[in-house]
């Protein structure tokens, strides 16, 4: 979940970046980041932004994998009812995804079931010209996950374009989200090369961490989210190719997250237990 609290947390200090960029033809009036009670799965809280300018909503969502549950498609849906029924008014909803991926999870922009039709607007990050994405703070590190050709030189500019930021908070947390995200397309060491740790410090994300005495408790926070992921995944298995050994199941727990990322991809193409023994045993080789 660190990769979609970061874009949280981007969306909620940088309202106004992320309406011109979602929703250019919105009103200049003040937006507002809504704090709603429309969430009813605390598991899915951190990747969900609500903006509200004028009499328009943008709904974001913010994904690294094109697989939940429910769906992906059916919770747009499903938030768009609510969010009309609160407020009215024009609701637009994006979906963002930000690990490039060739699933064809990643081209459906709507919800479909009889009669029943519901489109969305999906963005795949990598597919994004950077241009724009560069010219605003709040978007900077979402640059790093942008179309390019030469891979270094796109991070080369982030790190250009986060040193002239000129008021030292603010560049220290947009630094910090964008190691977060490029994190994701990058290997690490070329991030702390160009994306250096000295100005992460000043970071009010770093300095929260750092304050509230969590910096032991990080590791112990990453594997709770591999034992969720890894919950999700036996879960999607077990509906997809029928009940697992506990060997099988003892297997898929001790994968890192990256793999049990891929996997819940993968899982969407297996029709027996076979093709997910056959994966595991390819991964190993």
């Amino acid at each position: 979940m660190a990769y979609d609290n970061t874009c949280k947390y981007l969306a909620e200090k940088f309202p106004e970046s992320f309406i011109q960029w979602l929703l250019p033809l919105a009103p200049p009036t003040p937006v507002e980041v809504l704090k709603t009670e429309l969430i009813q799965e605390p598991i899915r809280a951190d990747s969900v932004t609500f903006l509200k300018a004028g009499n328009q909503i943008l709904h974001i969502e913010f994904e690294t994998r094109p697989y939940s549950q429910p769906p992906l498609p059916f919770r747009m849906l499903d938030y768009y009812v609510r969010l009309k029924r609160q407020y009215g008014g024009c609701v637009h909803q994006v979906v963002i995804f930000l690990r490039e991926m060739v699933s064809e999870q990643v081209l459906v922009s709507k919800y479909e079931d009889g009669e029943t039709r519901h489109p969305y607007q999906v963005i795949r990050l990598w597919e994004q010209d950077p241009n724009f994405l560069l010219s605003s703070p709040g978007l900077l590190p979402l640059a790093t996950l942008s179309k390019t050709s030469e891979p270094r030189q796109l991070l080369q500019q982030v790190a250009n374009q986060v040193a002239t930021i000129e008021e030292s908070k603010q560049q220290a947390d947009v630094l910090t989200c964008s190691q977060v995200l490029a994190g994701l397309k990058f290997e690490k060491k070329l991030i702390r090369q160009l994306l250096r740790r000295e100005t992460m410090r000043e970071s009010v994300i770093y300095q929260e961490i750092h304050e509230e005495g969590l910096l032991e408790g990080i590791q112990r926070g990453i594997q709770q989210g591999v034992q969720r992921e890894a919950s999700l995944v036996i879960r999607l298995l077990t509906r997809r190719v029928g009940e697992l050994s506990p060997e099988l199941e003892a297997q898929i727990q001790s994968l890192s997250v990256e793999v049990l990322e891929d996997l819940g991809e993968a899982l969407l193409d297996f029709t027996a237990v076979e093709d997910l023994m056959s994966w595991l045993a390819e991964r190993q080789s």
